[in-house]
């Protein structure tokens, strides 16, 4: 019989991620220009009805099908989903003597791991992109890009990254932060900068909104790493408890950085650094000690600050609303501090950390993996921009007199705030 515990757990865990997504699109919403909020938030809600659909149709068979000898993809077998009844009828006249809860409740659990990460993409595009452009690529990427990364990493047995190489993500650095966060700097260079981008200022146009949606994307986010522990015990309130510590030396960490170089801590950097501190701790949150976990969360807002204020202008490109900045590069810095802080009887390889071991195997295994990720990512990448730009008569972006209107107008036909009659 399966554990009622651990099948509570995971049912709630896969809820809280789910409410991520919502909560994204408030973050996102808040940090847009009034003019686009709707098509901001709405390109966020879009990825549930993409994702929802083509998960079941071919994203959890893409990755989590198979029998394990294809190293980068999963399988054919689980089209649909038309396995699955009869598994949960089998499941339940005999439980399987290593289940603690029934398969099921997974696909539904990568289902909303597969939603927040296609979400976050969004935020590098906002106030520019087609939204049919948006919808199209997002229904491709999940099922060319996110699902075989996800079997690379977590496929277990023959697994390319996570098996061969032996690289750690405990519940989505390379998966989930690097891998959408790299896809916006890839889409933002190919879009091209918002009108006046380098020349005037872009304000976030309701900071509670931005507040609202940390807080949820914090609340989801104890399912999505306690959850990646896949059942009910030490490790997962560990996870638990180094999302909490992450997550508030981040804020900390942030709103120093902002005292020291802007003079003045904002509501909004406190809402950056929180989701900055998230991200660096999820590759690692099962696997290091609270102490490391402060570590870690205090050393990505500096690095994520200075890509955001620094990288942006040096280099010319308009990730709209940061989720290179801070979940591209916040995933890069939580790998490799893994490959530092993992405690070597938590890994789940034969390696502990450098800090541990004086080995840095498990370092140079990180690095690697974090390497093939932005490799395998860019490549695909840069193919569906293509495809995707000439299935919208070869461009991704709405001419410049919609985005003068504002994308909420000229996309949907409807505005945030109706009654509004000022200037934006």
């Amino acid at each position: 019989m399966f554990d009622t515990g651990s099948t509570g757990f995971m049912l709630v865990c896969t809820m809280l991620v789910f409410l991520m997504t919502p909560g994204l699109a408030f973050f996102y919403g808040g940090l847009a220009r009034r003019k686009n909020v709707t098509n901001t938030m709405l390109m966020t809600f879009i990825v549930i009805g993409v994702v929802g659909v083509l998960w079941v149709v071919a994203g959890w068979s893409f990755a989590y099908g198979g029998d394990g000898s294809i190293s980068f993809f999963g399988g054919f077998d689980q089209l649909l989903c038309l396995p699955i009844v009869q598994q949960v009828l089998d499941e339940a006249a005999n439980p399987p003597a290593d289940a603690t809860y029934p398969s099921i409740v997974d696909i539904a659990f990568q289902m909303a791991f597969a939603m927040i990460t296609s979400a976050i993409i969004t935020g590098s595009v906002a106030g520019r992109m087609k939204f049919k452009a948006v919808t199209l690529f997002l229904a491709f990427w999940v099922l060319v890009v996110y699902a075989p990364l996800a079997h690379m990493v977590w496929g277990g047995a023959g697994s390319l990254i996570g098996e061969q190489i032996g690289a750690l993500d405990f519940a989505g650095g390379d998966v989930v932060h690097i891998s959408s966060g790299l896809t916006g700097l890839v889409l933002c260079l190919a879009l091209g900068g918002r009108r006046g981008f380098g020349v005037m200022s872009y304000r976030p146009h309701n900071v509670p909104f931005v507040a609202l949606g940390a807080g949820l994307l914090w609340f989801g986010w104890f399912g999505f790493n306690s959850g990646s522990e896949f059942a009910v015990d030490g490790v997962a309130a560990l996870a638990l408890l180094n999302t909490v510590t992450a997550s508030a030396a981040g804020l900390a960490s942030w709103l120093v950085v902002e005292r020291l170089v802007t003079g003045k801590p904002t509501l909004v950097g406190a809402s950056t650094g929180l989701v900055a501190g998230l991200v660096a701790i999820t590759p690692g949150a099962g696997f290091v000690e609270p102490w490391a976990a402060l570590i870690i969360g205090a050393a990505v807002p500096p690095v994520c600050f200075f890509a955001i204020s620094h990288l942006k202008a040096r280099f010319g490109y308009d990730d709209a609303l940061d989720a290179f900045g801070c979940h591209g590069i916040g995933g890069i810095v939580g790998g490799v501090l893994t490959g530092l802080f993992c405690v070597p009887e938590l890994s789940w390889t034969d390696f502990g950390g450098l800090f541990y071991t004086g080995d840095p195997t498990m370092l140079i295994a990180q690095v690697l993996g974090i390497a093939v990720t932005i490799a395998i990512v860019l490549i695909l990448d840069l193919v569906l921009v293509l495809v995707v730009k000439a299935l919208c008569g070869g461009s991704l972006r709405v001419d410049e007199a919609d985005e003068a209107l504002g994308l909420d107008i000229s996309e949907h036909g409807e505005s945030a705030y109706p009654a509004f009659t000022g200037l934006d």
